[in-house]
């Protein structure tokens, strides 16, 4: 082989290997939901009693390295795992500084809407126990899609407030559709199919979560009419959605609101101990992610990756707002 040869050899190789290791989705998997709270105390008893979550481990942290995680200046966290099927939330309550309430006013079409799908063997039954605790009504009550609608057809739906106003959607699949496994009847409250956020652009948003973070589009649906309406208590709701996977873990759903258009985006100086404040958290490929977030020019929570003993995380936030926790640990710890 002459030199030339070696030299064009050489460098298809590397573009090969480059080919390659671009190929690898930058997020591995979706590990759990992070949610904030007032009270973390209370939100345990709601999910655990309530829902039938159950407790994984308890936390608090201070110190410089966190407050550079979250971008939070003298904070101090109590977190909680919490359980349901195979899926995971982490409740966060900051104890200092305390952030900026949720908006009295709130609607489901508004930029900083996020909410967790929990999927119920039985809606009528989940309906009733959601009644006899009190909760707040999102929807004006459980809602049957309609027929017509080949995708969402024959789902039930239902939003609620936890007792801190964070929305969340009970879910029931009929035969046919979803996981097999929403199909199970040994337990009410099975586990979490997914988690939803408002876009305002769906094309800009399926760059960075499928482009930039290696999802895959599992499916898309588009819904509208009455009982879409009332699902999302916004009147002429009419919504584009999209369902992407990682590996493992429940899903992300971009809701793009068709119509009305009136949804406000989320405030460009929110920070993480703000009470409309929740998060991804992504098992990825840590210096790729960083890459991908710096090429493009996506919005850094962290200033760079965090070390935290055998955990590193970078918090950055999508063209929406919405954040995601990058994280990896190191292999003795896997």
């Amino acid at each position: 082989m002459n030199t030339v040869n070696r030299i064009v050899f050489a460098l298809l190789a590397v573009v090969a290997c480059s080919l390659a290791h671009a190929a690898q989705p930058v997020v591995a998997s979706v590990d759990s939901i992070g949610i904030t709270v007032n009270d973390l105390d209370r939100a345990v008893d709601f999910y655990t009693g309530v829902l039938e979550f159950q407790r994984v481990a308890e936390s608090e942290v201070t110190g410089e390295k966190y407050e550079r995680l979250y971008g939070v200046f003298g904070l101090r966290l109590r977190t909680a795992t919490l359980r349901l099927g195979d899926e995971r939330i982490e409740l966060m309550e900051f104890l200092a500084p305390r952030g900026r309430p949720i908006p009295a006013d709130s609607k489901s079409n508004d930029g900083w809407f996020q909410h967790a799908a929990i999927i119920v063997s039985d809606m009528d039954a989940a309906y009733r126990r959601l009644r006899e605790h009190h909760v707040q009504h999102a929807s004006s009550g459980p809602q049957l899609l309609p027929a017509w609608n080949p995708n969402a057809g024959g789902i039930e739906a239902f939003y609620f407030r936890d007792p801190d106003g964070n929305h969340l959607e009970v879910l029931h699949f009929p035969a046919g559709k979803g996981d097999p496994r929403w199909q199970r009847k040994e337990q009410l409250f099975l586990g979490i199919d997914h988690t939803a956020i408002v876009v305002a652009d769906t094309a800009v948003s399926l760059s960075f979560y499928r482009d930039a973070l290696g999802m895959t589009i599992a499916g898309t649906s588009e819904n509208y009419g009455v009982e879409q309406e009332h699902l999302n208590n916004v009147f002429g709701a009419r919504l584009r959605i999209t369902a992407l996977r990682a590996a493992h873990g429940p899903g992300i759903e971009l809701l793009e609101y068709l119509a009305p258009r009136t949804g406000r985006p989320m405030p460009v100086d929110t920070q993480s101990n703000d009470d409309w404040h929740w998060q991804v958290n992504v098992t990825a490929a840590i210096d790729s992610g960083d890459q991908v977030i710096r090429r493009g020019h996506y919005r850094y929570v962290s200033p760079g990756p965090v070390a935290l003993g055998d955990f590193t995380g970078l918090l950055v936030r999508d063209v929406d707002g919405h954040a995601v926790m990058l994280s990896a640990r190191s292999k003795q710890h896997e």
